[in-house]
């Protein structure tokens, strides 16, 4: 078990997040720092002003460390851009009758690794599923194991080269390195999914402001993760064309007001629009609750129904099974669970981070899960101390690298 403190940062395209945590005697997590902010310069999980998200990444970083009263030097970072893809490779090695040993399987990862190699795509995660020997599945550890053929499912995550450089070049402008990266959606499924669920089938869809992203987990194992470039901030911009008011305000009343599903009162709730432009004891509009739900209502619709195409098209609908666990910022919406539910026809329920000591309240919540899953990754992935190094090679930081880590620890 690693010690030491282990630092989050999750960059999002609404907000900054950092936690600082130190492991337990038990192993447990405890969050000894945390600090957020308003994200400038990212738009639908990419960067698009540099230096604006600097401030944002360094404030965050700044409170967290304050609070903790310690330096971060290296961070786990979340990836939502450069749109992420999922795809599972087999790779079978001869054996000739020999035991496995720890080469044979860097061997088949050799193969795995130039099989999918592609010049415009980096590696993010590169996670072995399922091991058979001679066509028997299921195998936990195959090594001591005899055979004539040692086959591996690895499922690959990938994500465009330019816009993960960009995140990458931002965080070491703050003066960090980066001991791992971590798709969003895995992250906010490791802090939120129990085991069982992890175990028998499960998709967790994590609704950010930019993007909603999805995984799915069986068999204890992620088995496929997509991401869709719609989120909260949508629902913001739809609000405010449609009711000609700013999007500060259009924020403020959807969180205030907003909700996925109308109700009967609907229509007799009066809401105070101020209009575009106006001073704030200028002219306004009086406009029924009515009006701001039937603005909302459709996009999510909309963003829940490309959620399950993608299920559908990818083909682990079915194999996900009924349960759906719901996170993220735009999860906490009143009416969201009902109309998943409605939408993709399962079992919905929110999910938020679980086995956490010292998160308060405020930061215990949906939108906090892809922060405090990364914690959760860097205790289960990273036990190795830091070099002090800048960020490692991209051997070590890449998936495949870490894969390698993994290996020599459990082989």
């Amino acid at each position: 078990m690693r010690g030491g403190l282990i630092a989050a940062l999750d960059v999002g395209s609404t907000k900054v997040c950092c936690f600082l945590a130190r492991v337990q005697e038990d192993g447990s997590p405890r969050i000894v720092g945390i600090g957020h902010q308003l994200a400038r310069g990212m738009r639908l999980g990419a960067v698009v002003d540099m230096e604006e998200l600097e401030h944002s990444i360094r404030a965050s970083v700044d409170a967290a460390e304050d609070m903790a009263g310690e330096r971060a030097r290296a961070v786990v970072v979340n990836i939502s851009g450069g749109a992420p893809a999922s795809t599972n490779v087999k790779v079978e090695v001869a054996m000739n009758g020999h035991a496995v040993n720890e080469a044979d399987i860097r061997r088949m990862l050799d193969h795995g690794r130039a099989h999918h190699h592609t010049a415009d795509r980096e590696l993010i995660h590169a996670i072995p599923v399922d091991y058979t020997i001679d066509g028997t599945e299921g195998i936990k550890d195959p090594r001591g194991m005899y055979g004539d053929r040692l086959g591996v499912a690895i499922h690959v995550v990938s994500a465009a080269i330019g816009p993960v450089r960009n995140l990458t070049t931002v965080v070491h402008r703050c003066h960090l390195d980066i001991e791992a990266r971590v798709i969003s959606p895995y992250a906010a499924g490791l802090a939120c999914l129990v085991d069982d669920e992890r175990e028998l089938g499960v998709t967790c869809i994590d609704m950010g402001g930019g993007t909603t992203s999805i995984a799915v987990f069986v068999g204890g194992q992620l088995v496929h993760t997509d991401v869709i470039p719609v989120g909260g901030h949508h629902v913001t911009n739809d609000i405010a064309r449609g009711l000609s008011t700013p999007v500060s305000y259009a924020e403020r009343m959807k969180t205030l007001f907003g909700s996925g599903m109308p109700s009967a009162a609907d229509d007799r709730e009066m809401l105070k629009v101020p209009l575009v432009g106006e001073d704030e004891d200028g002219a306004s509009n009086q406009v029924p609750r009515s009006m701001l739900i039937q603005i909302i209502q459709p996009r999510i619709e909309e963003t829940l129904e490309l959620v399950r195409s993608h299920l559908e098209h990818s083909g682990f609908d079915k194999m996900a099974g009924r349960r759906v666990v719901l996170t993220g910022g735009a999860s906490q919406m009143q009416g969201a669970r009902d109309l998943a539910s409605m939408v993709l026809d399962k079992q919905v329920r929110l999910g938020r981070p679980v086995g956490f000591h010292g998160l308060p309240e405020a930061t215990n919540g949906p939108a906090f899960s892809s922060c405090a899953g990364l914690i959760r990754y860097a205790l289960a992935h990273q036990p190795v101390a830091k070099t002090g190094r800048k960020g490692g090679s991209d051997e070590e930081g890449s998936g495949w690298g870490r894969f390698g880590q993994w290996l020599k620890r459990n082989f």
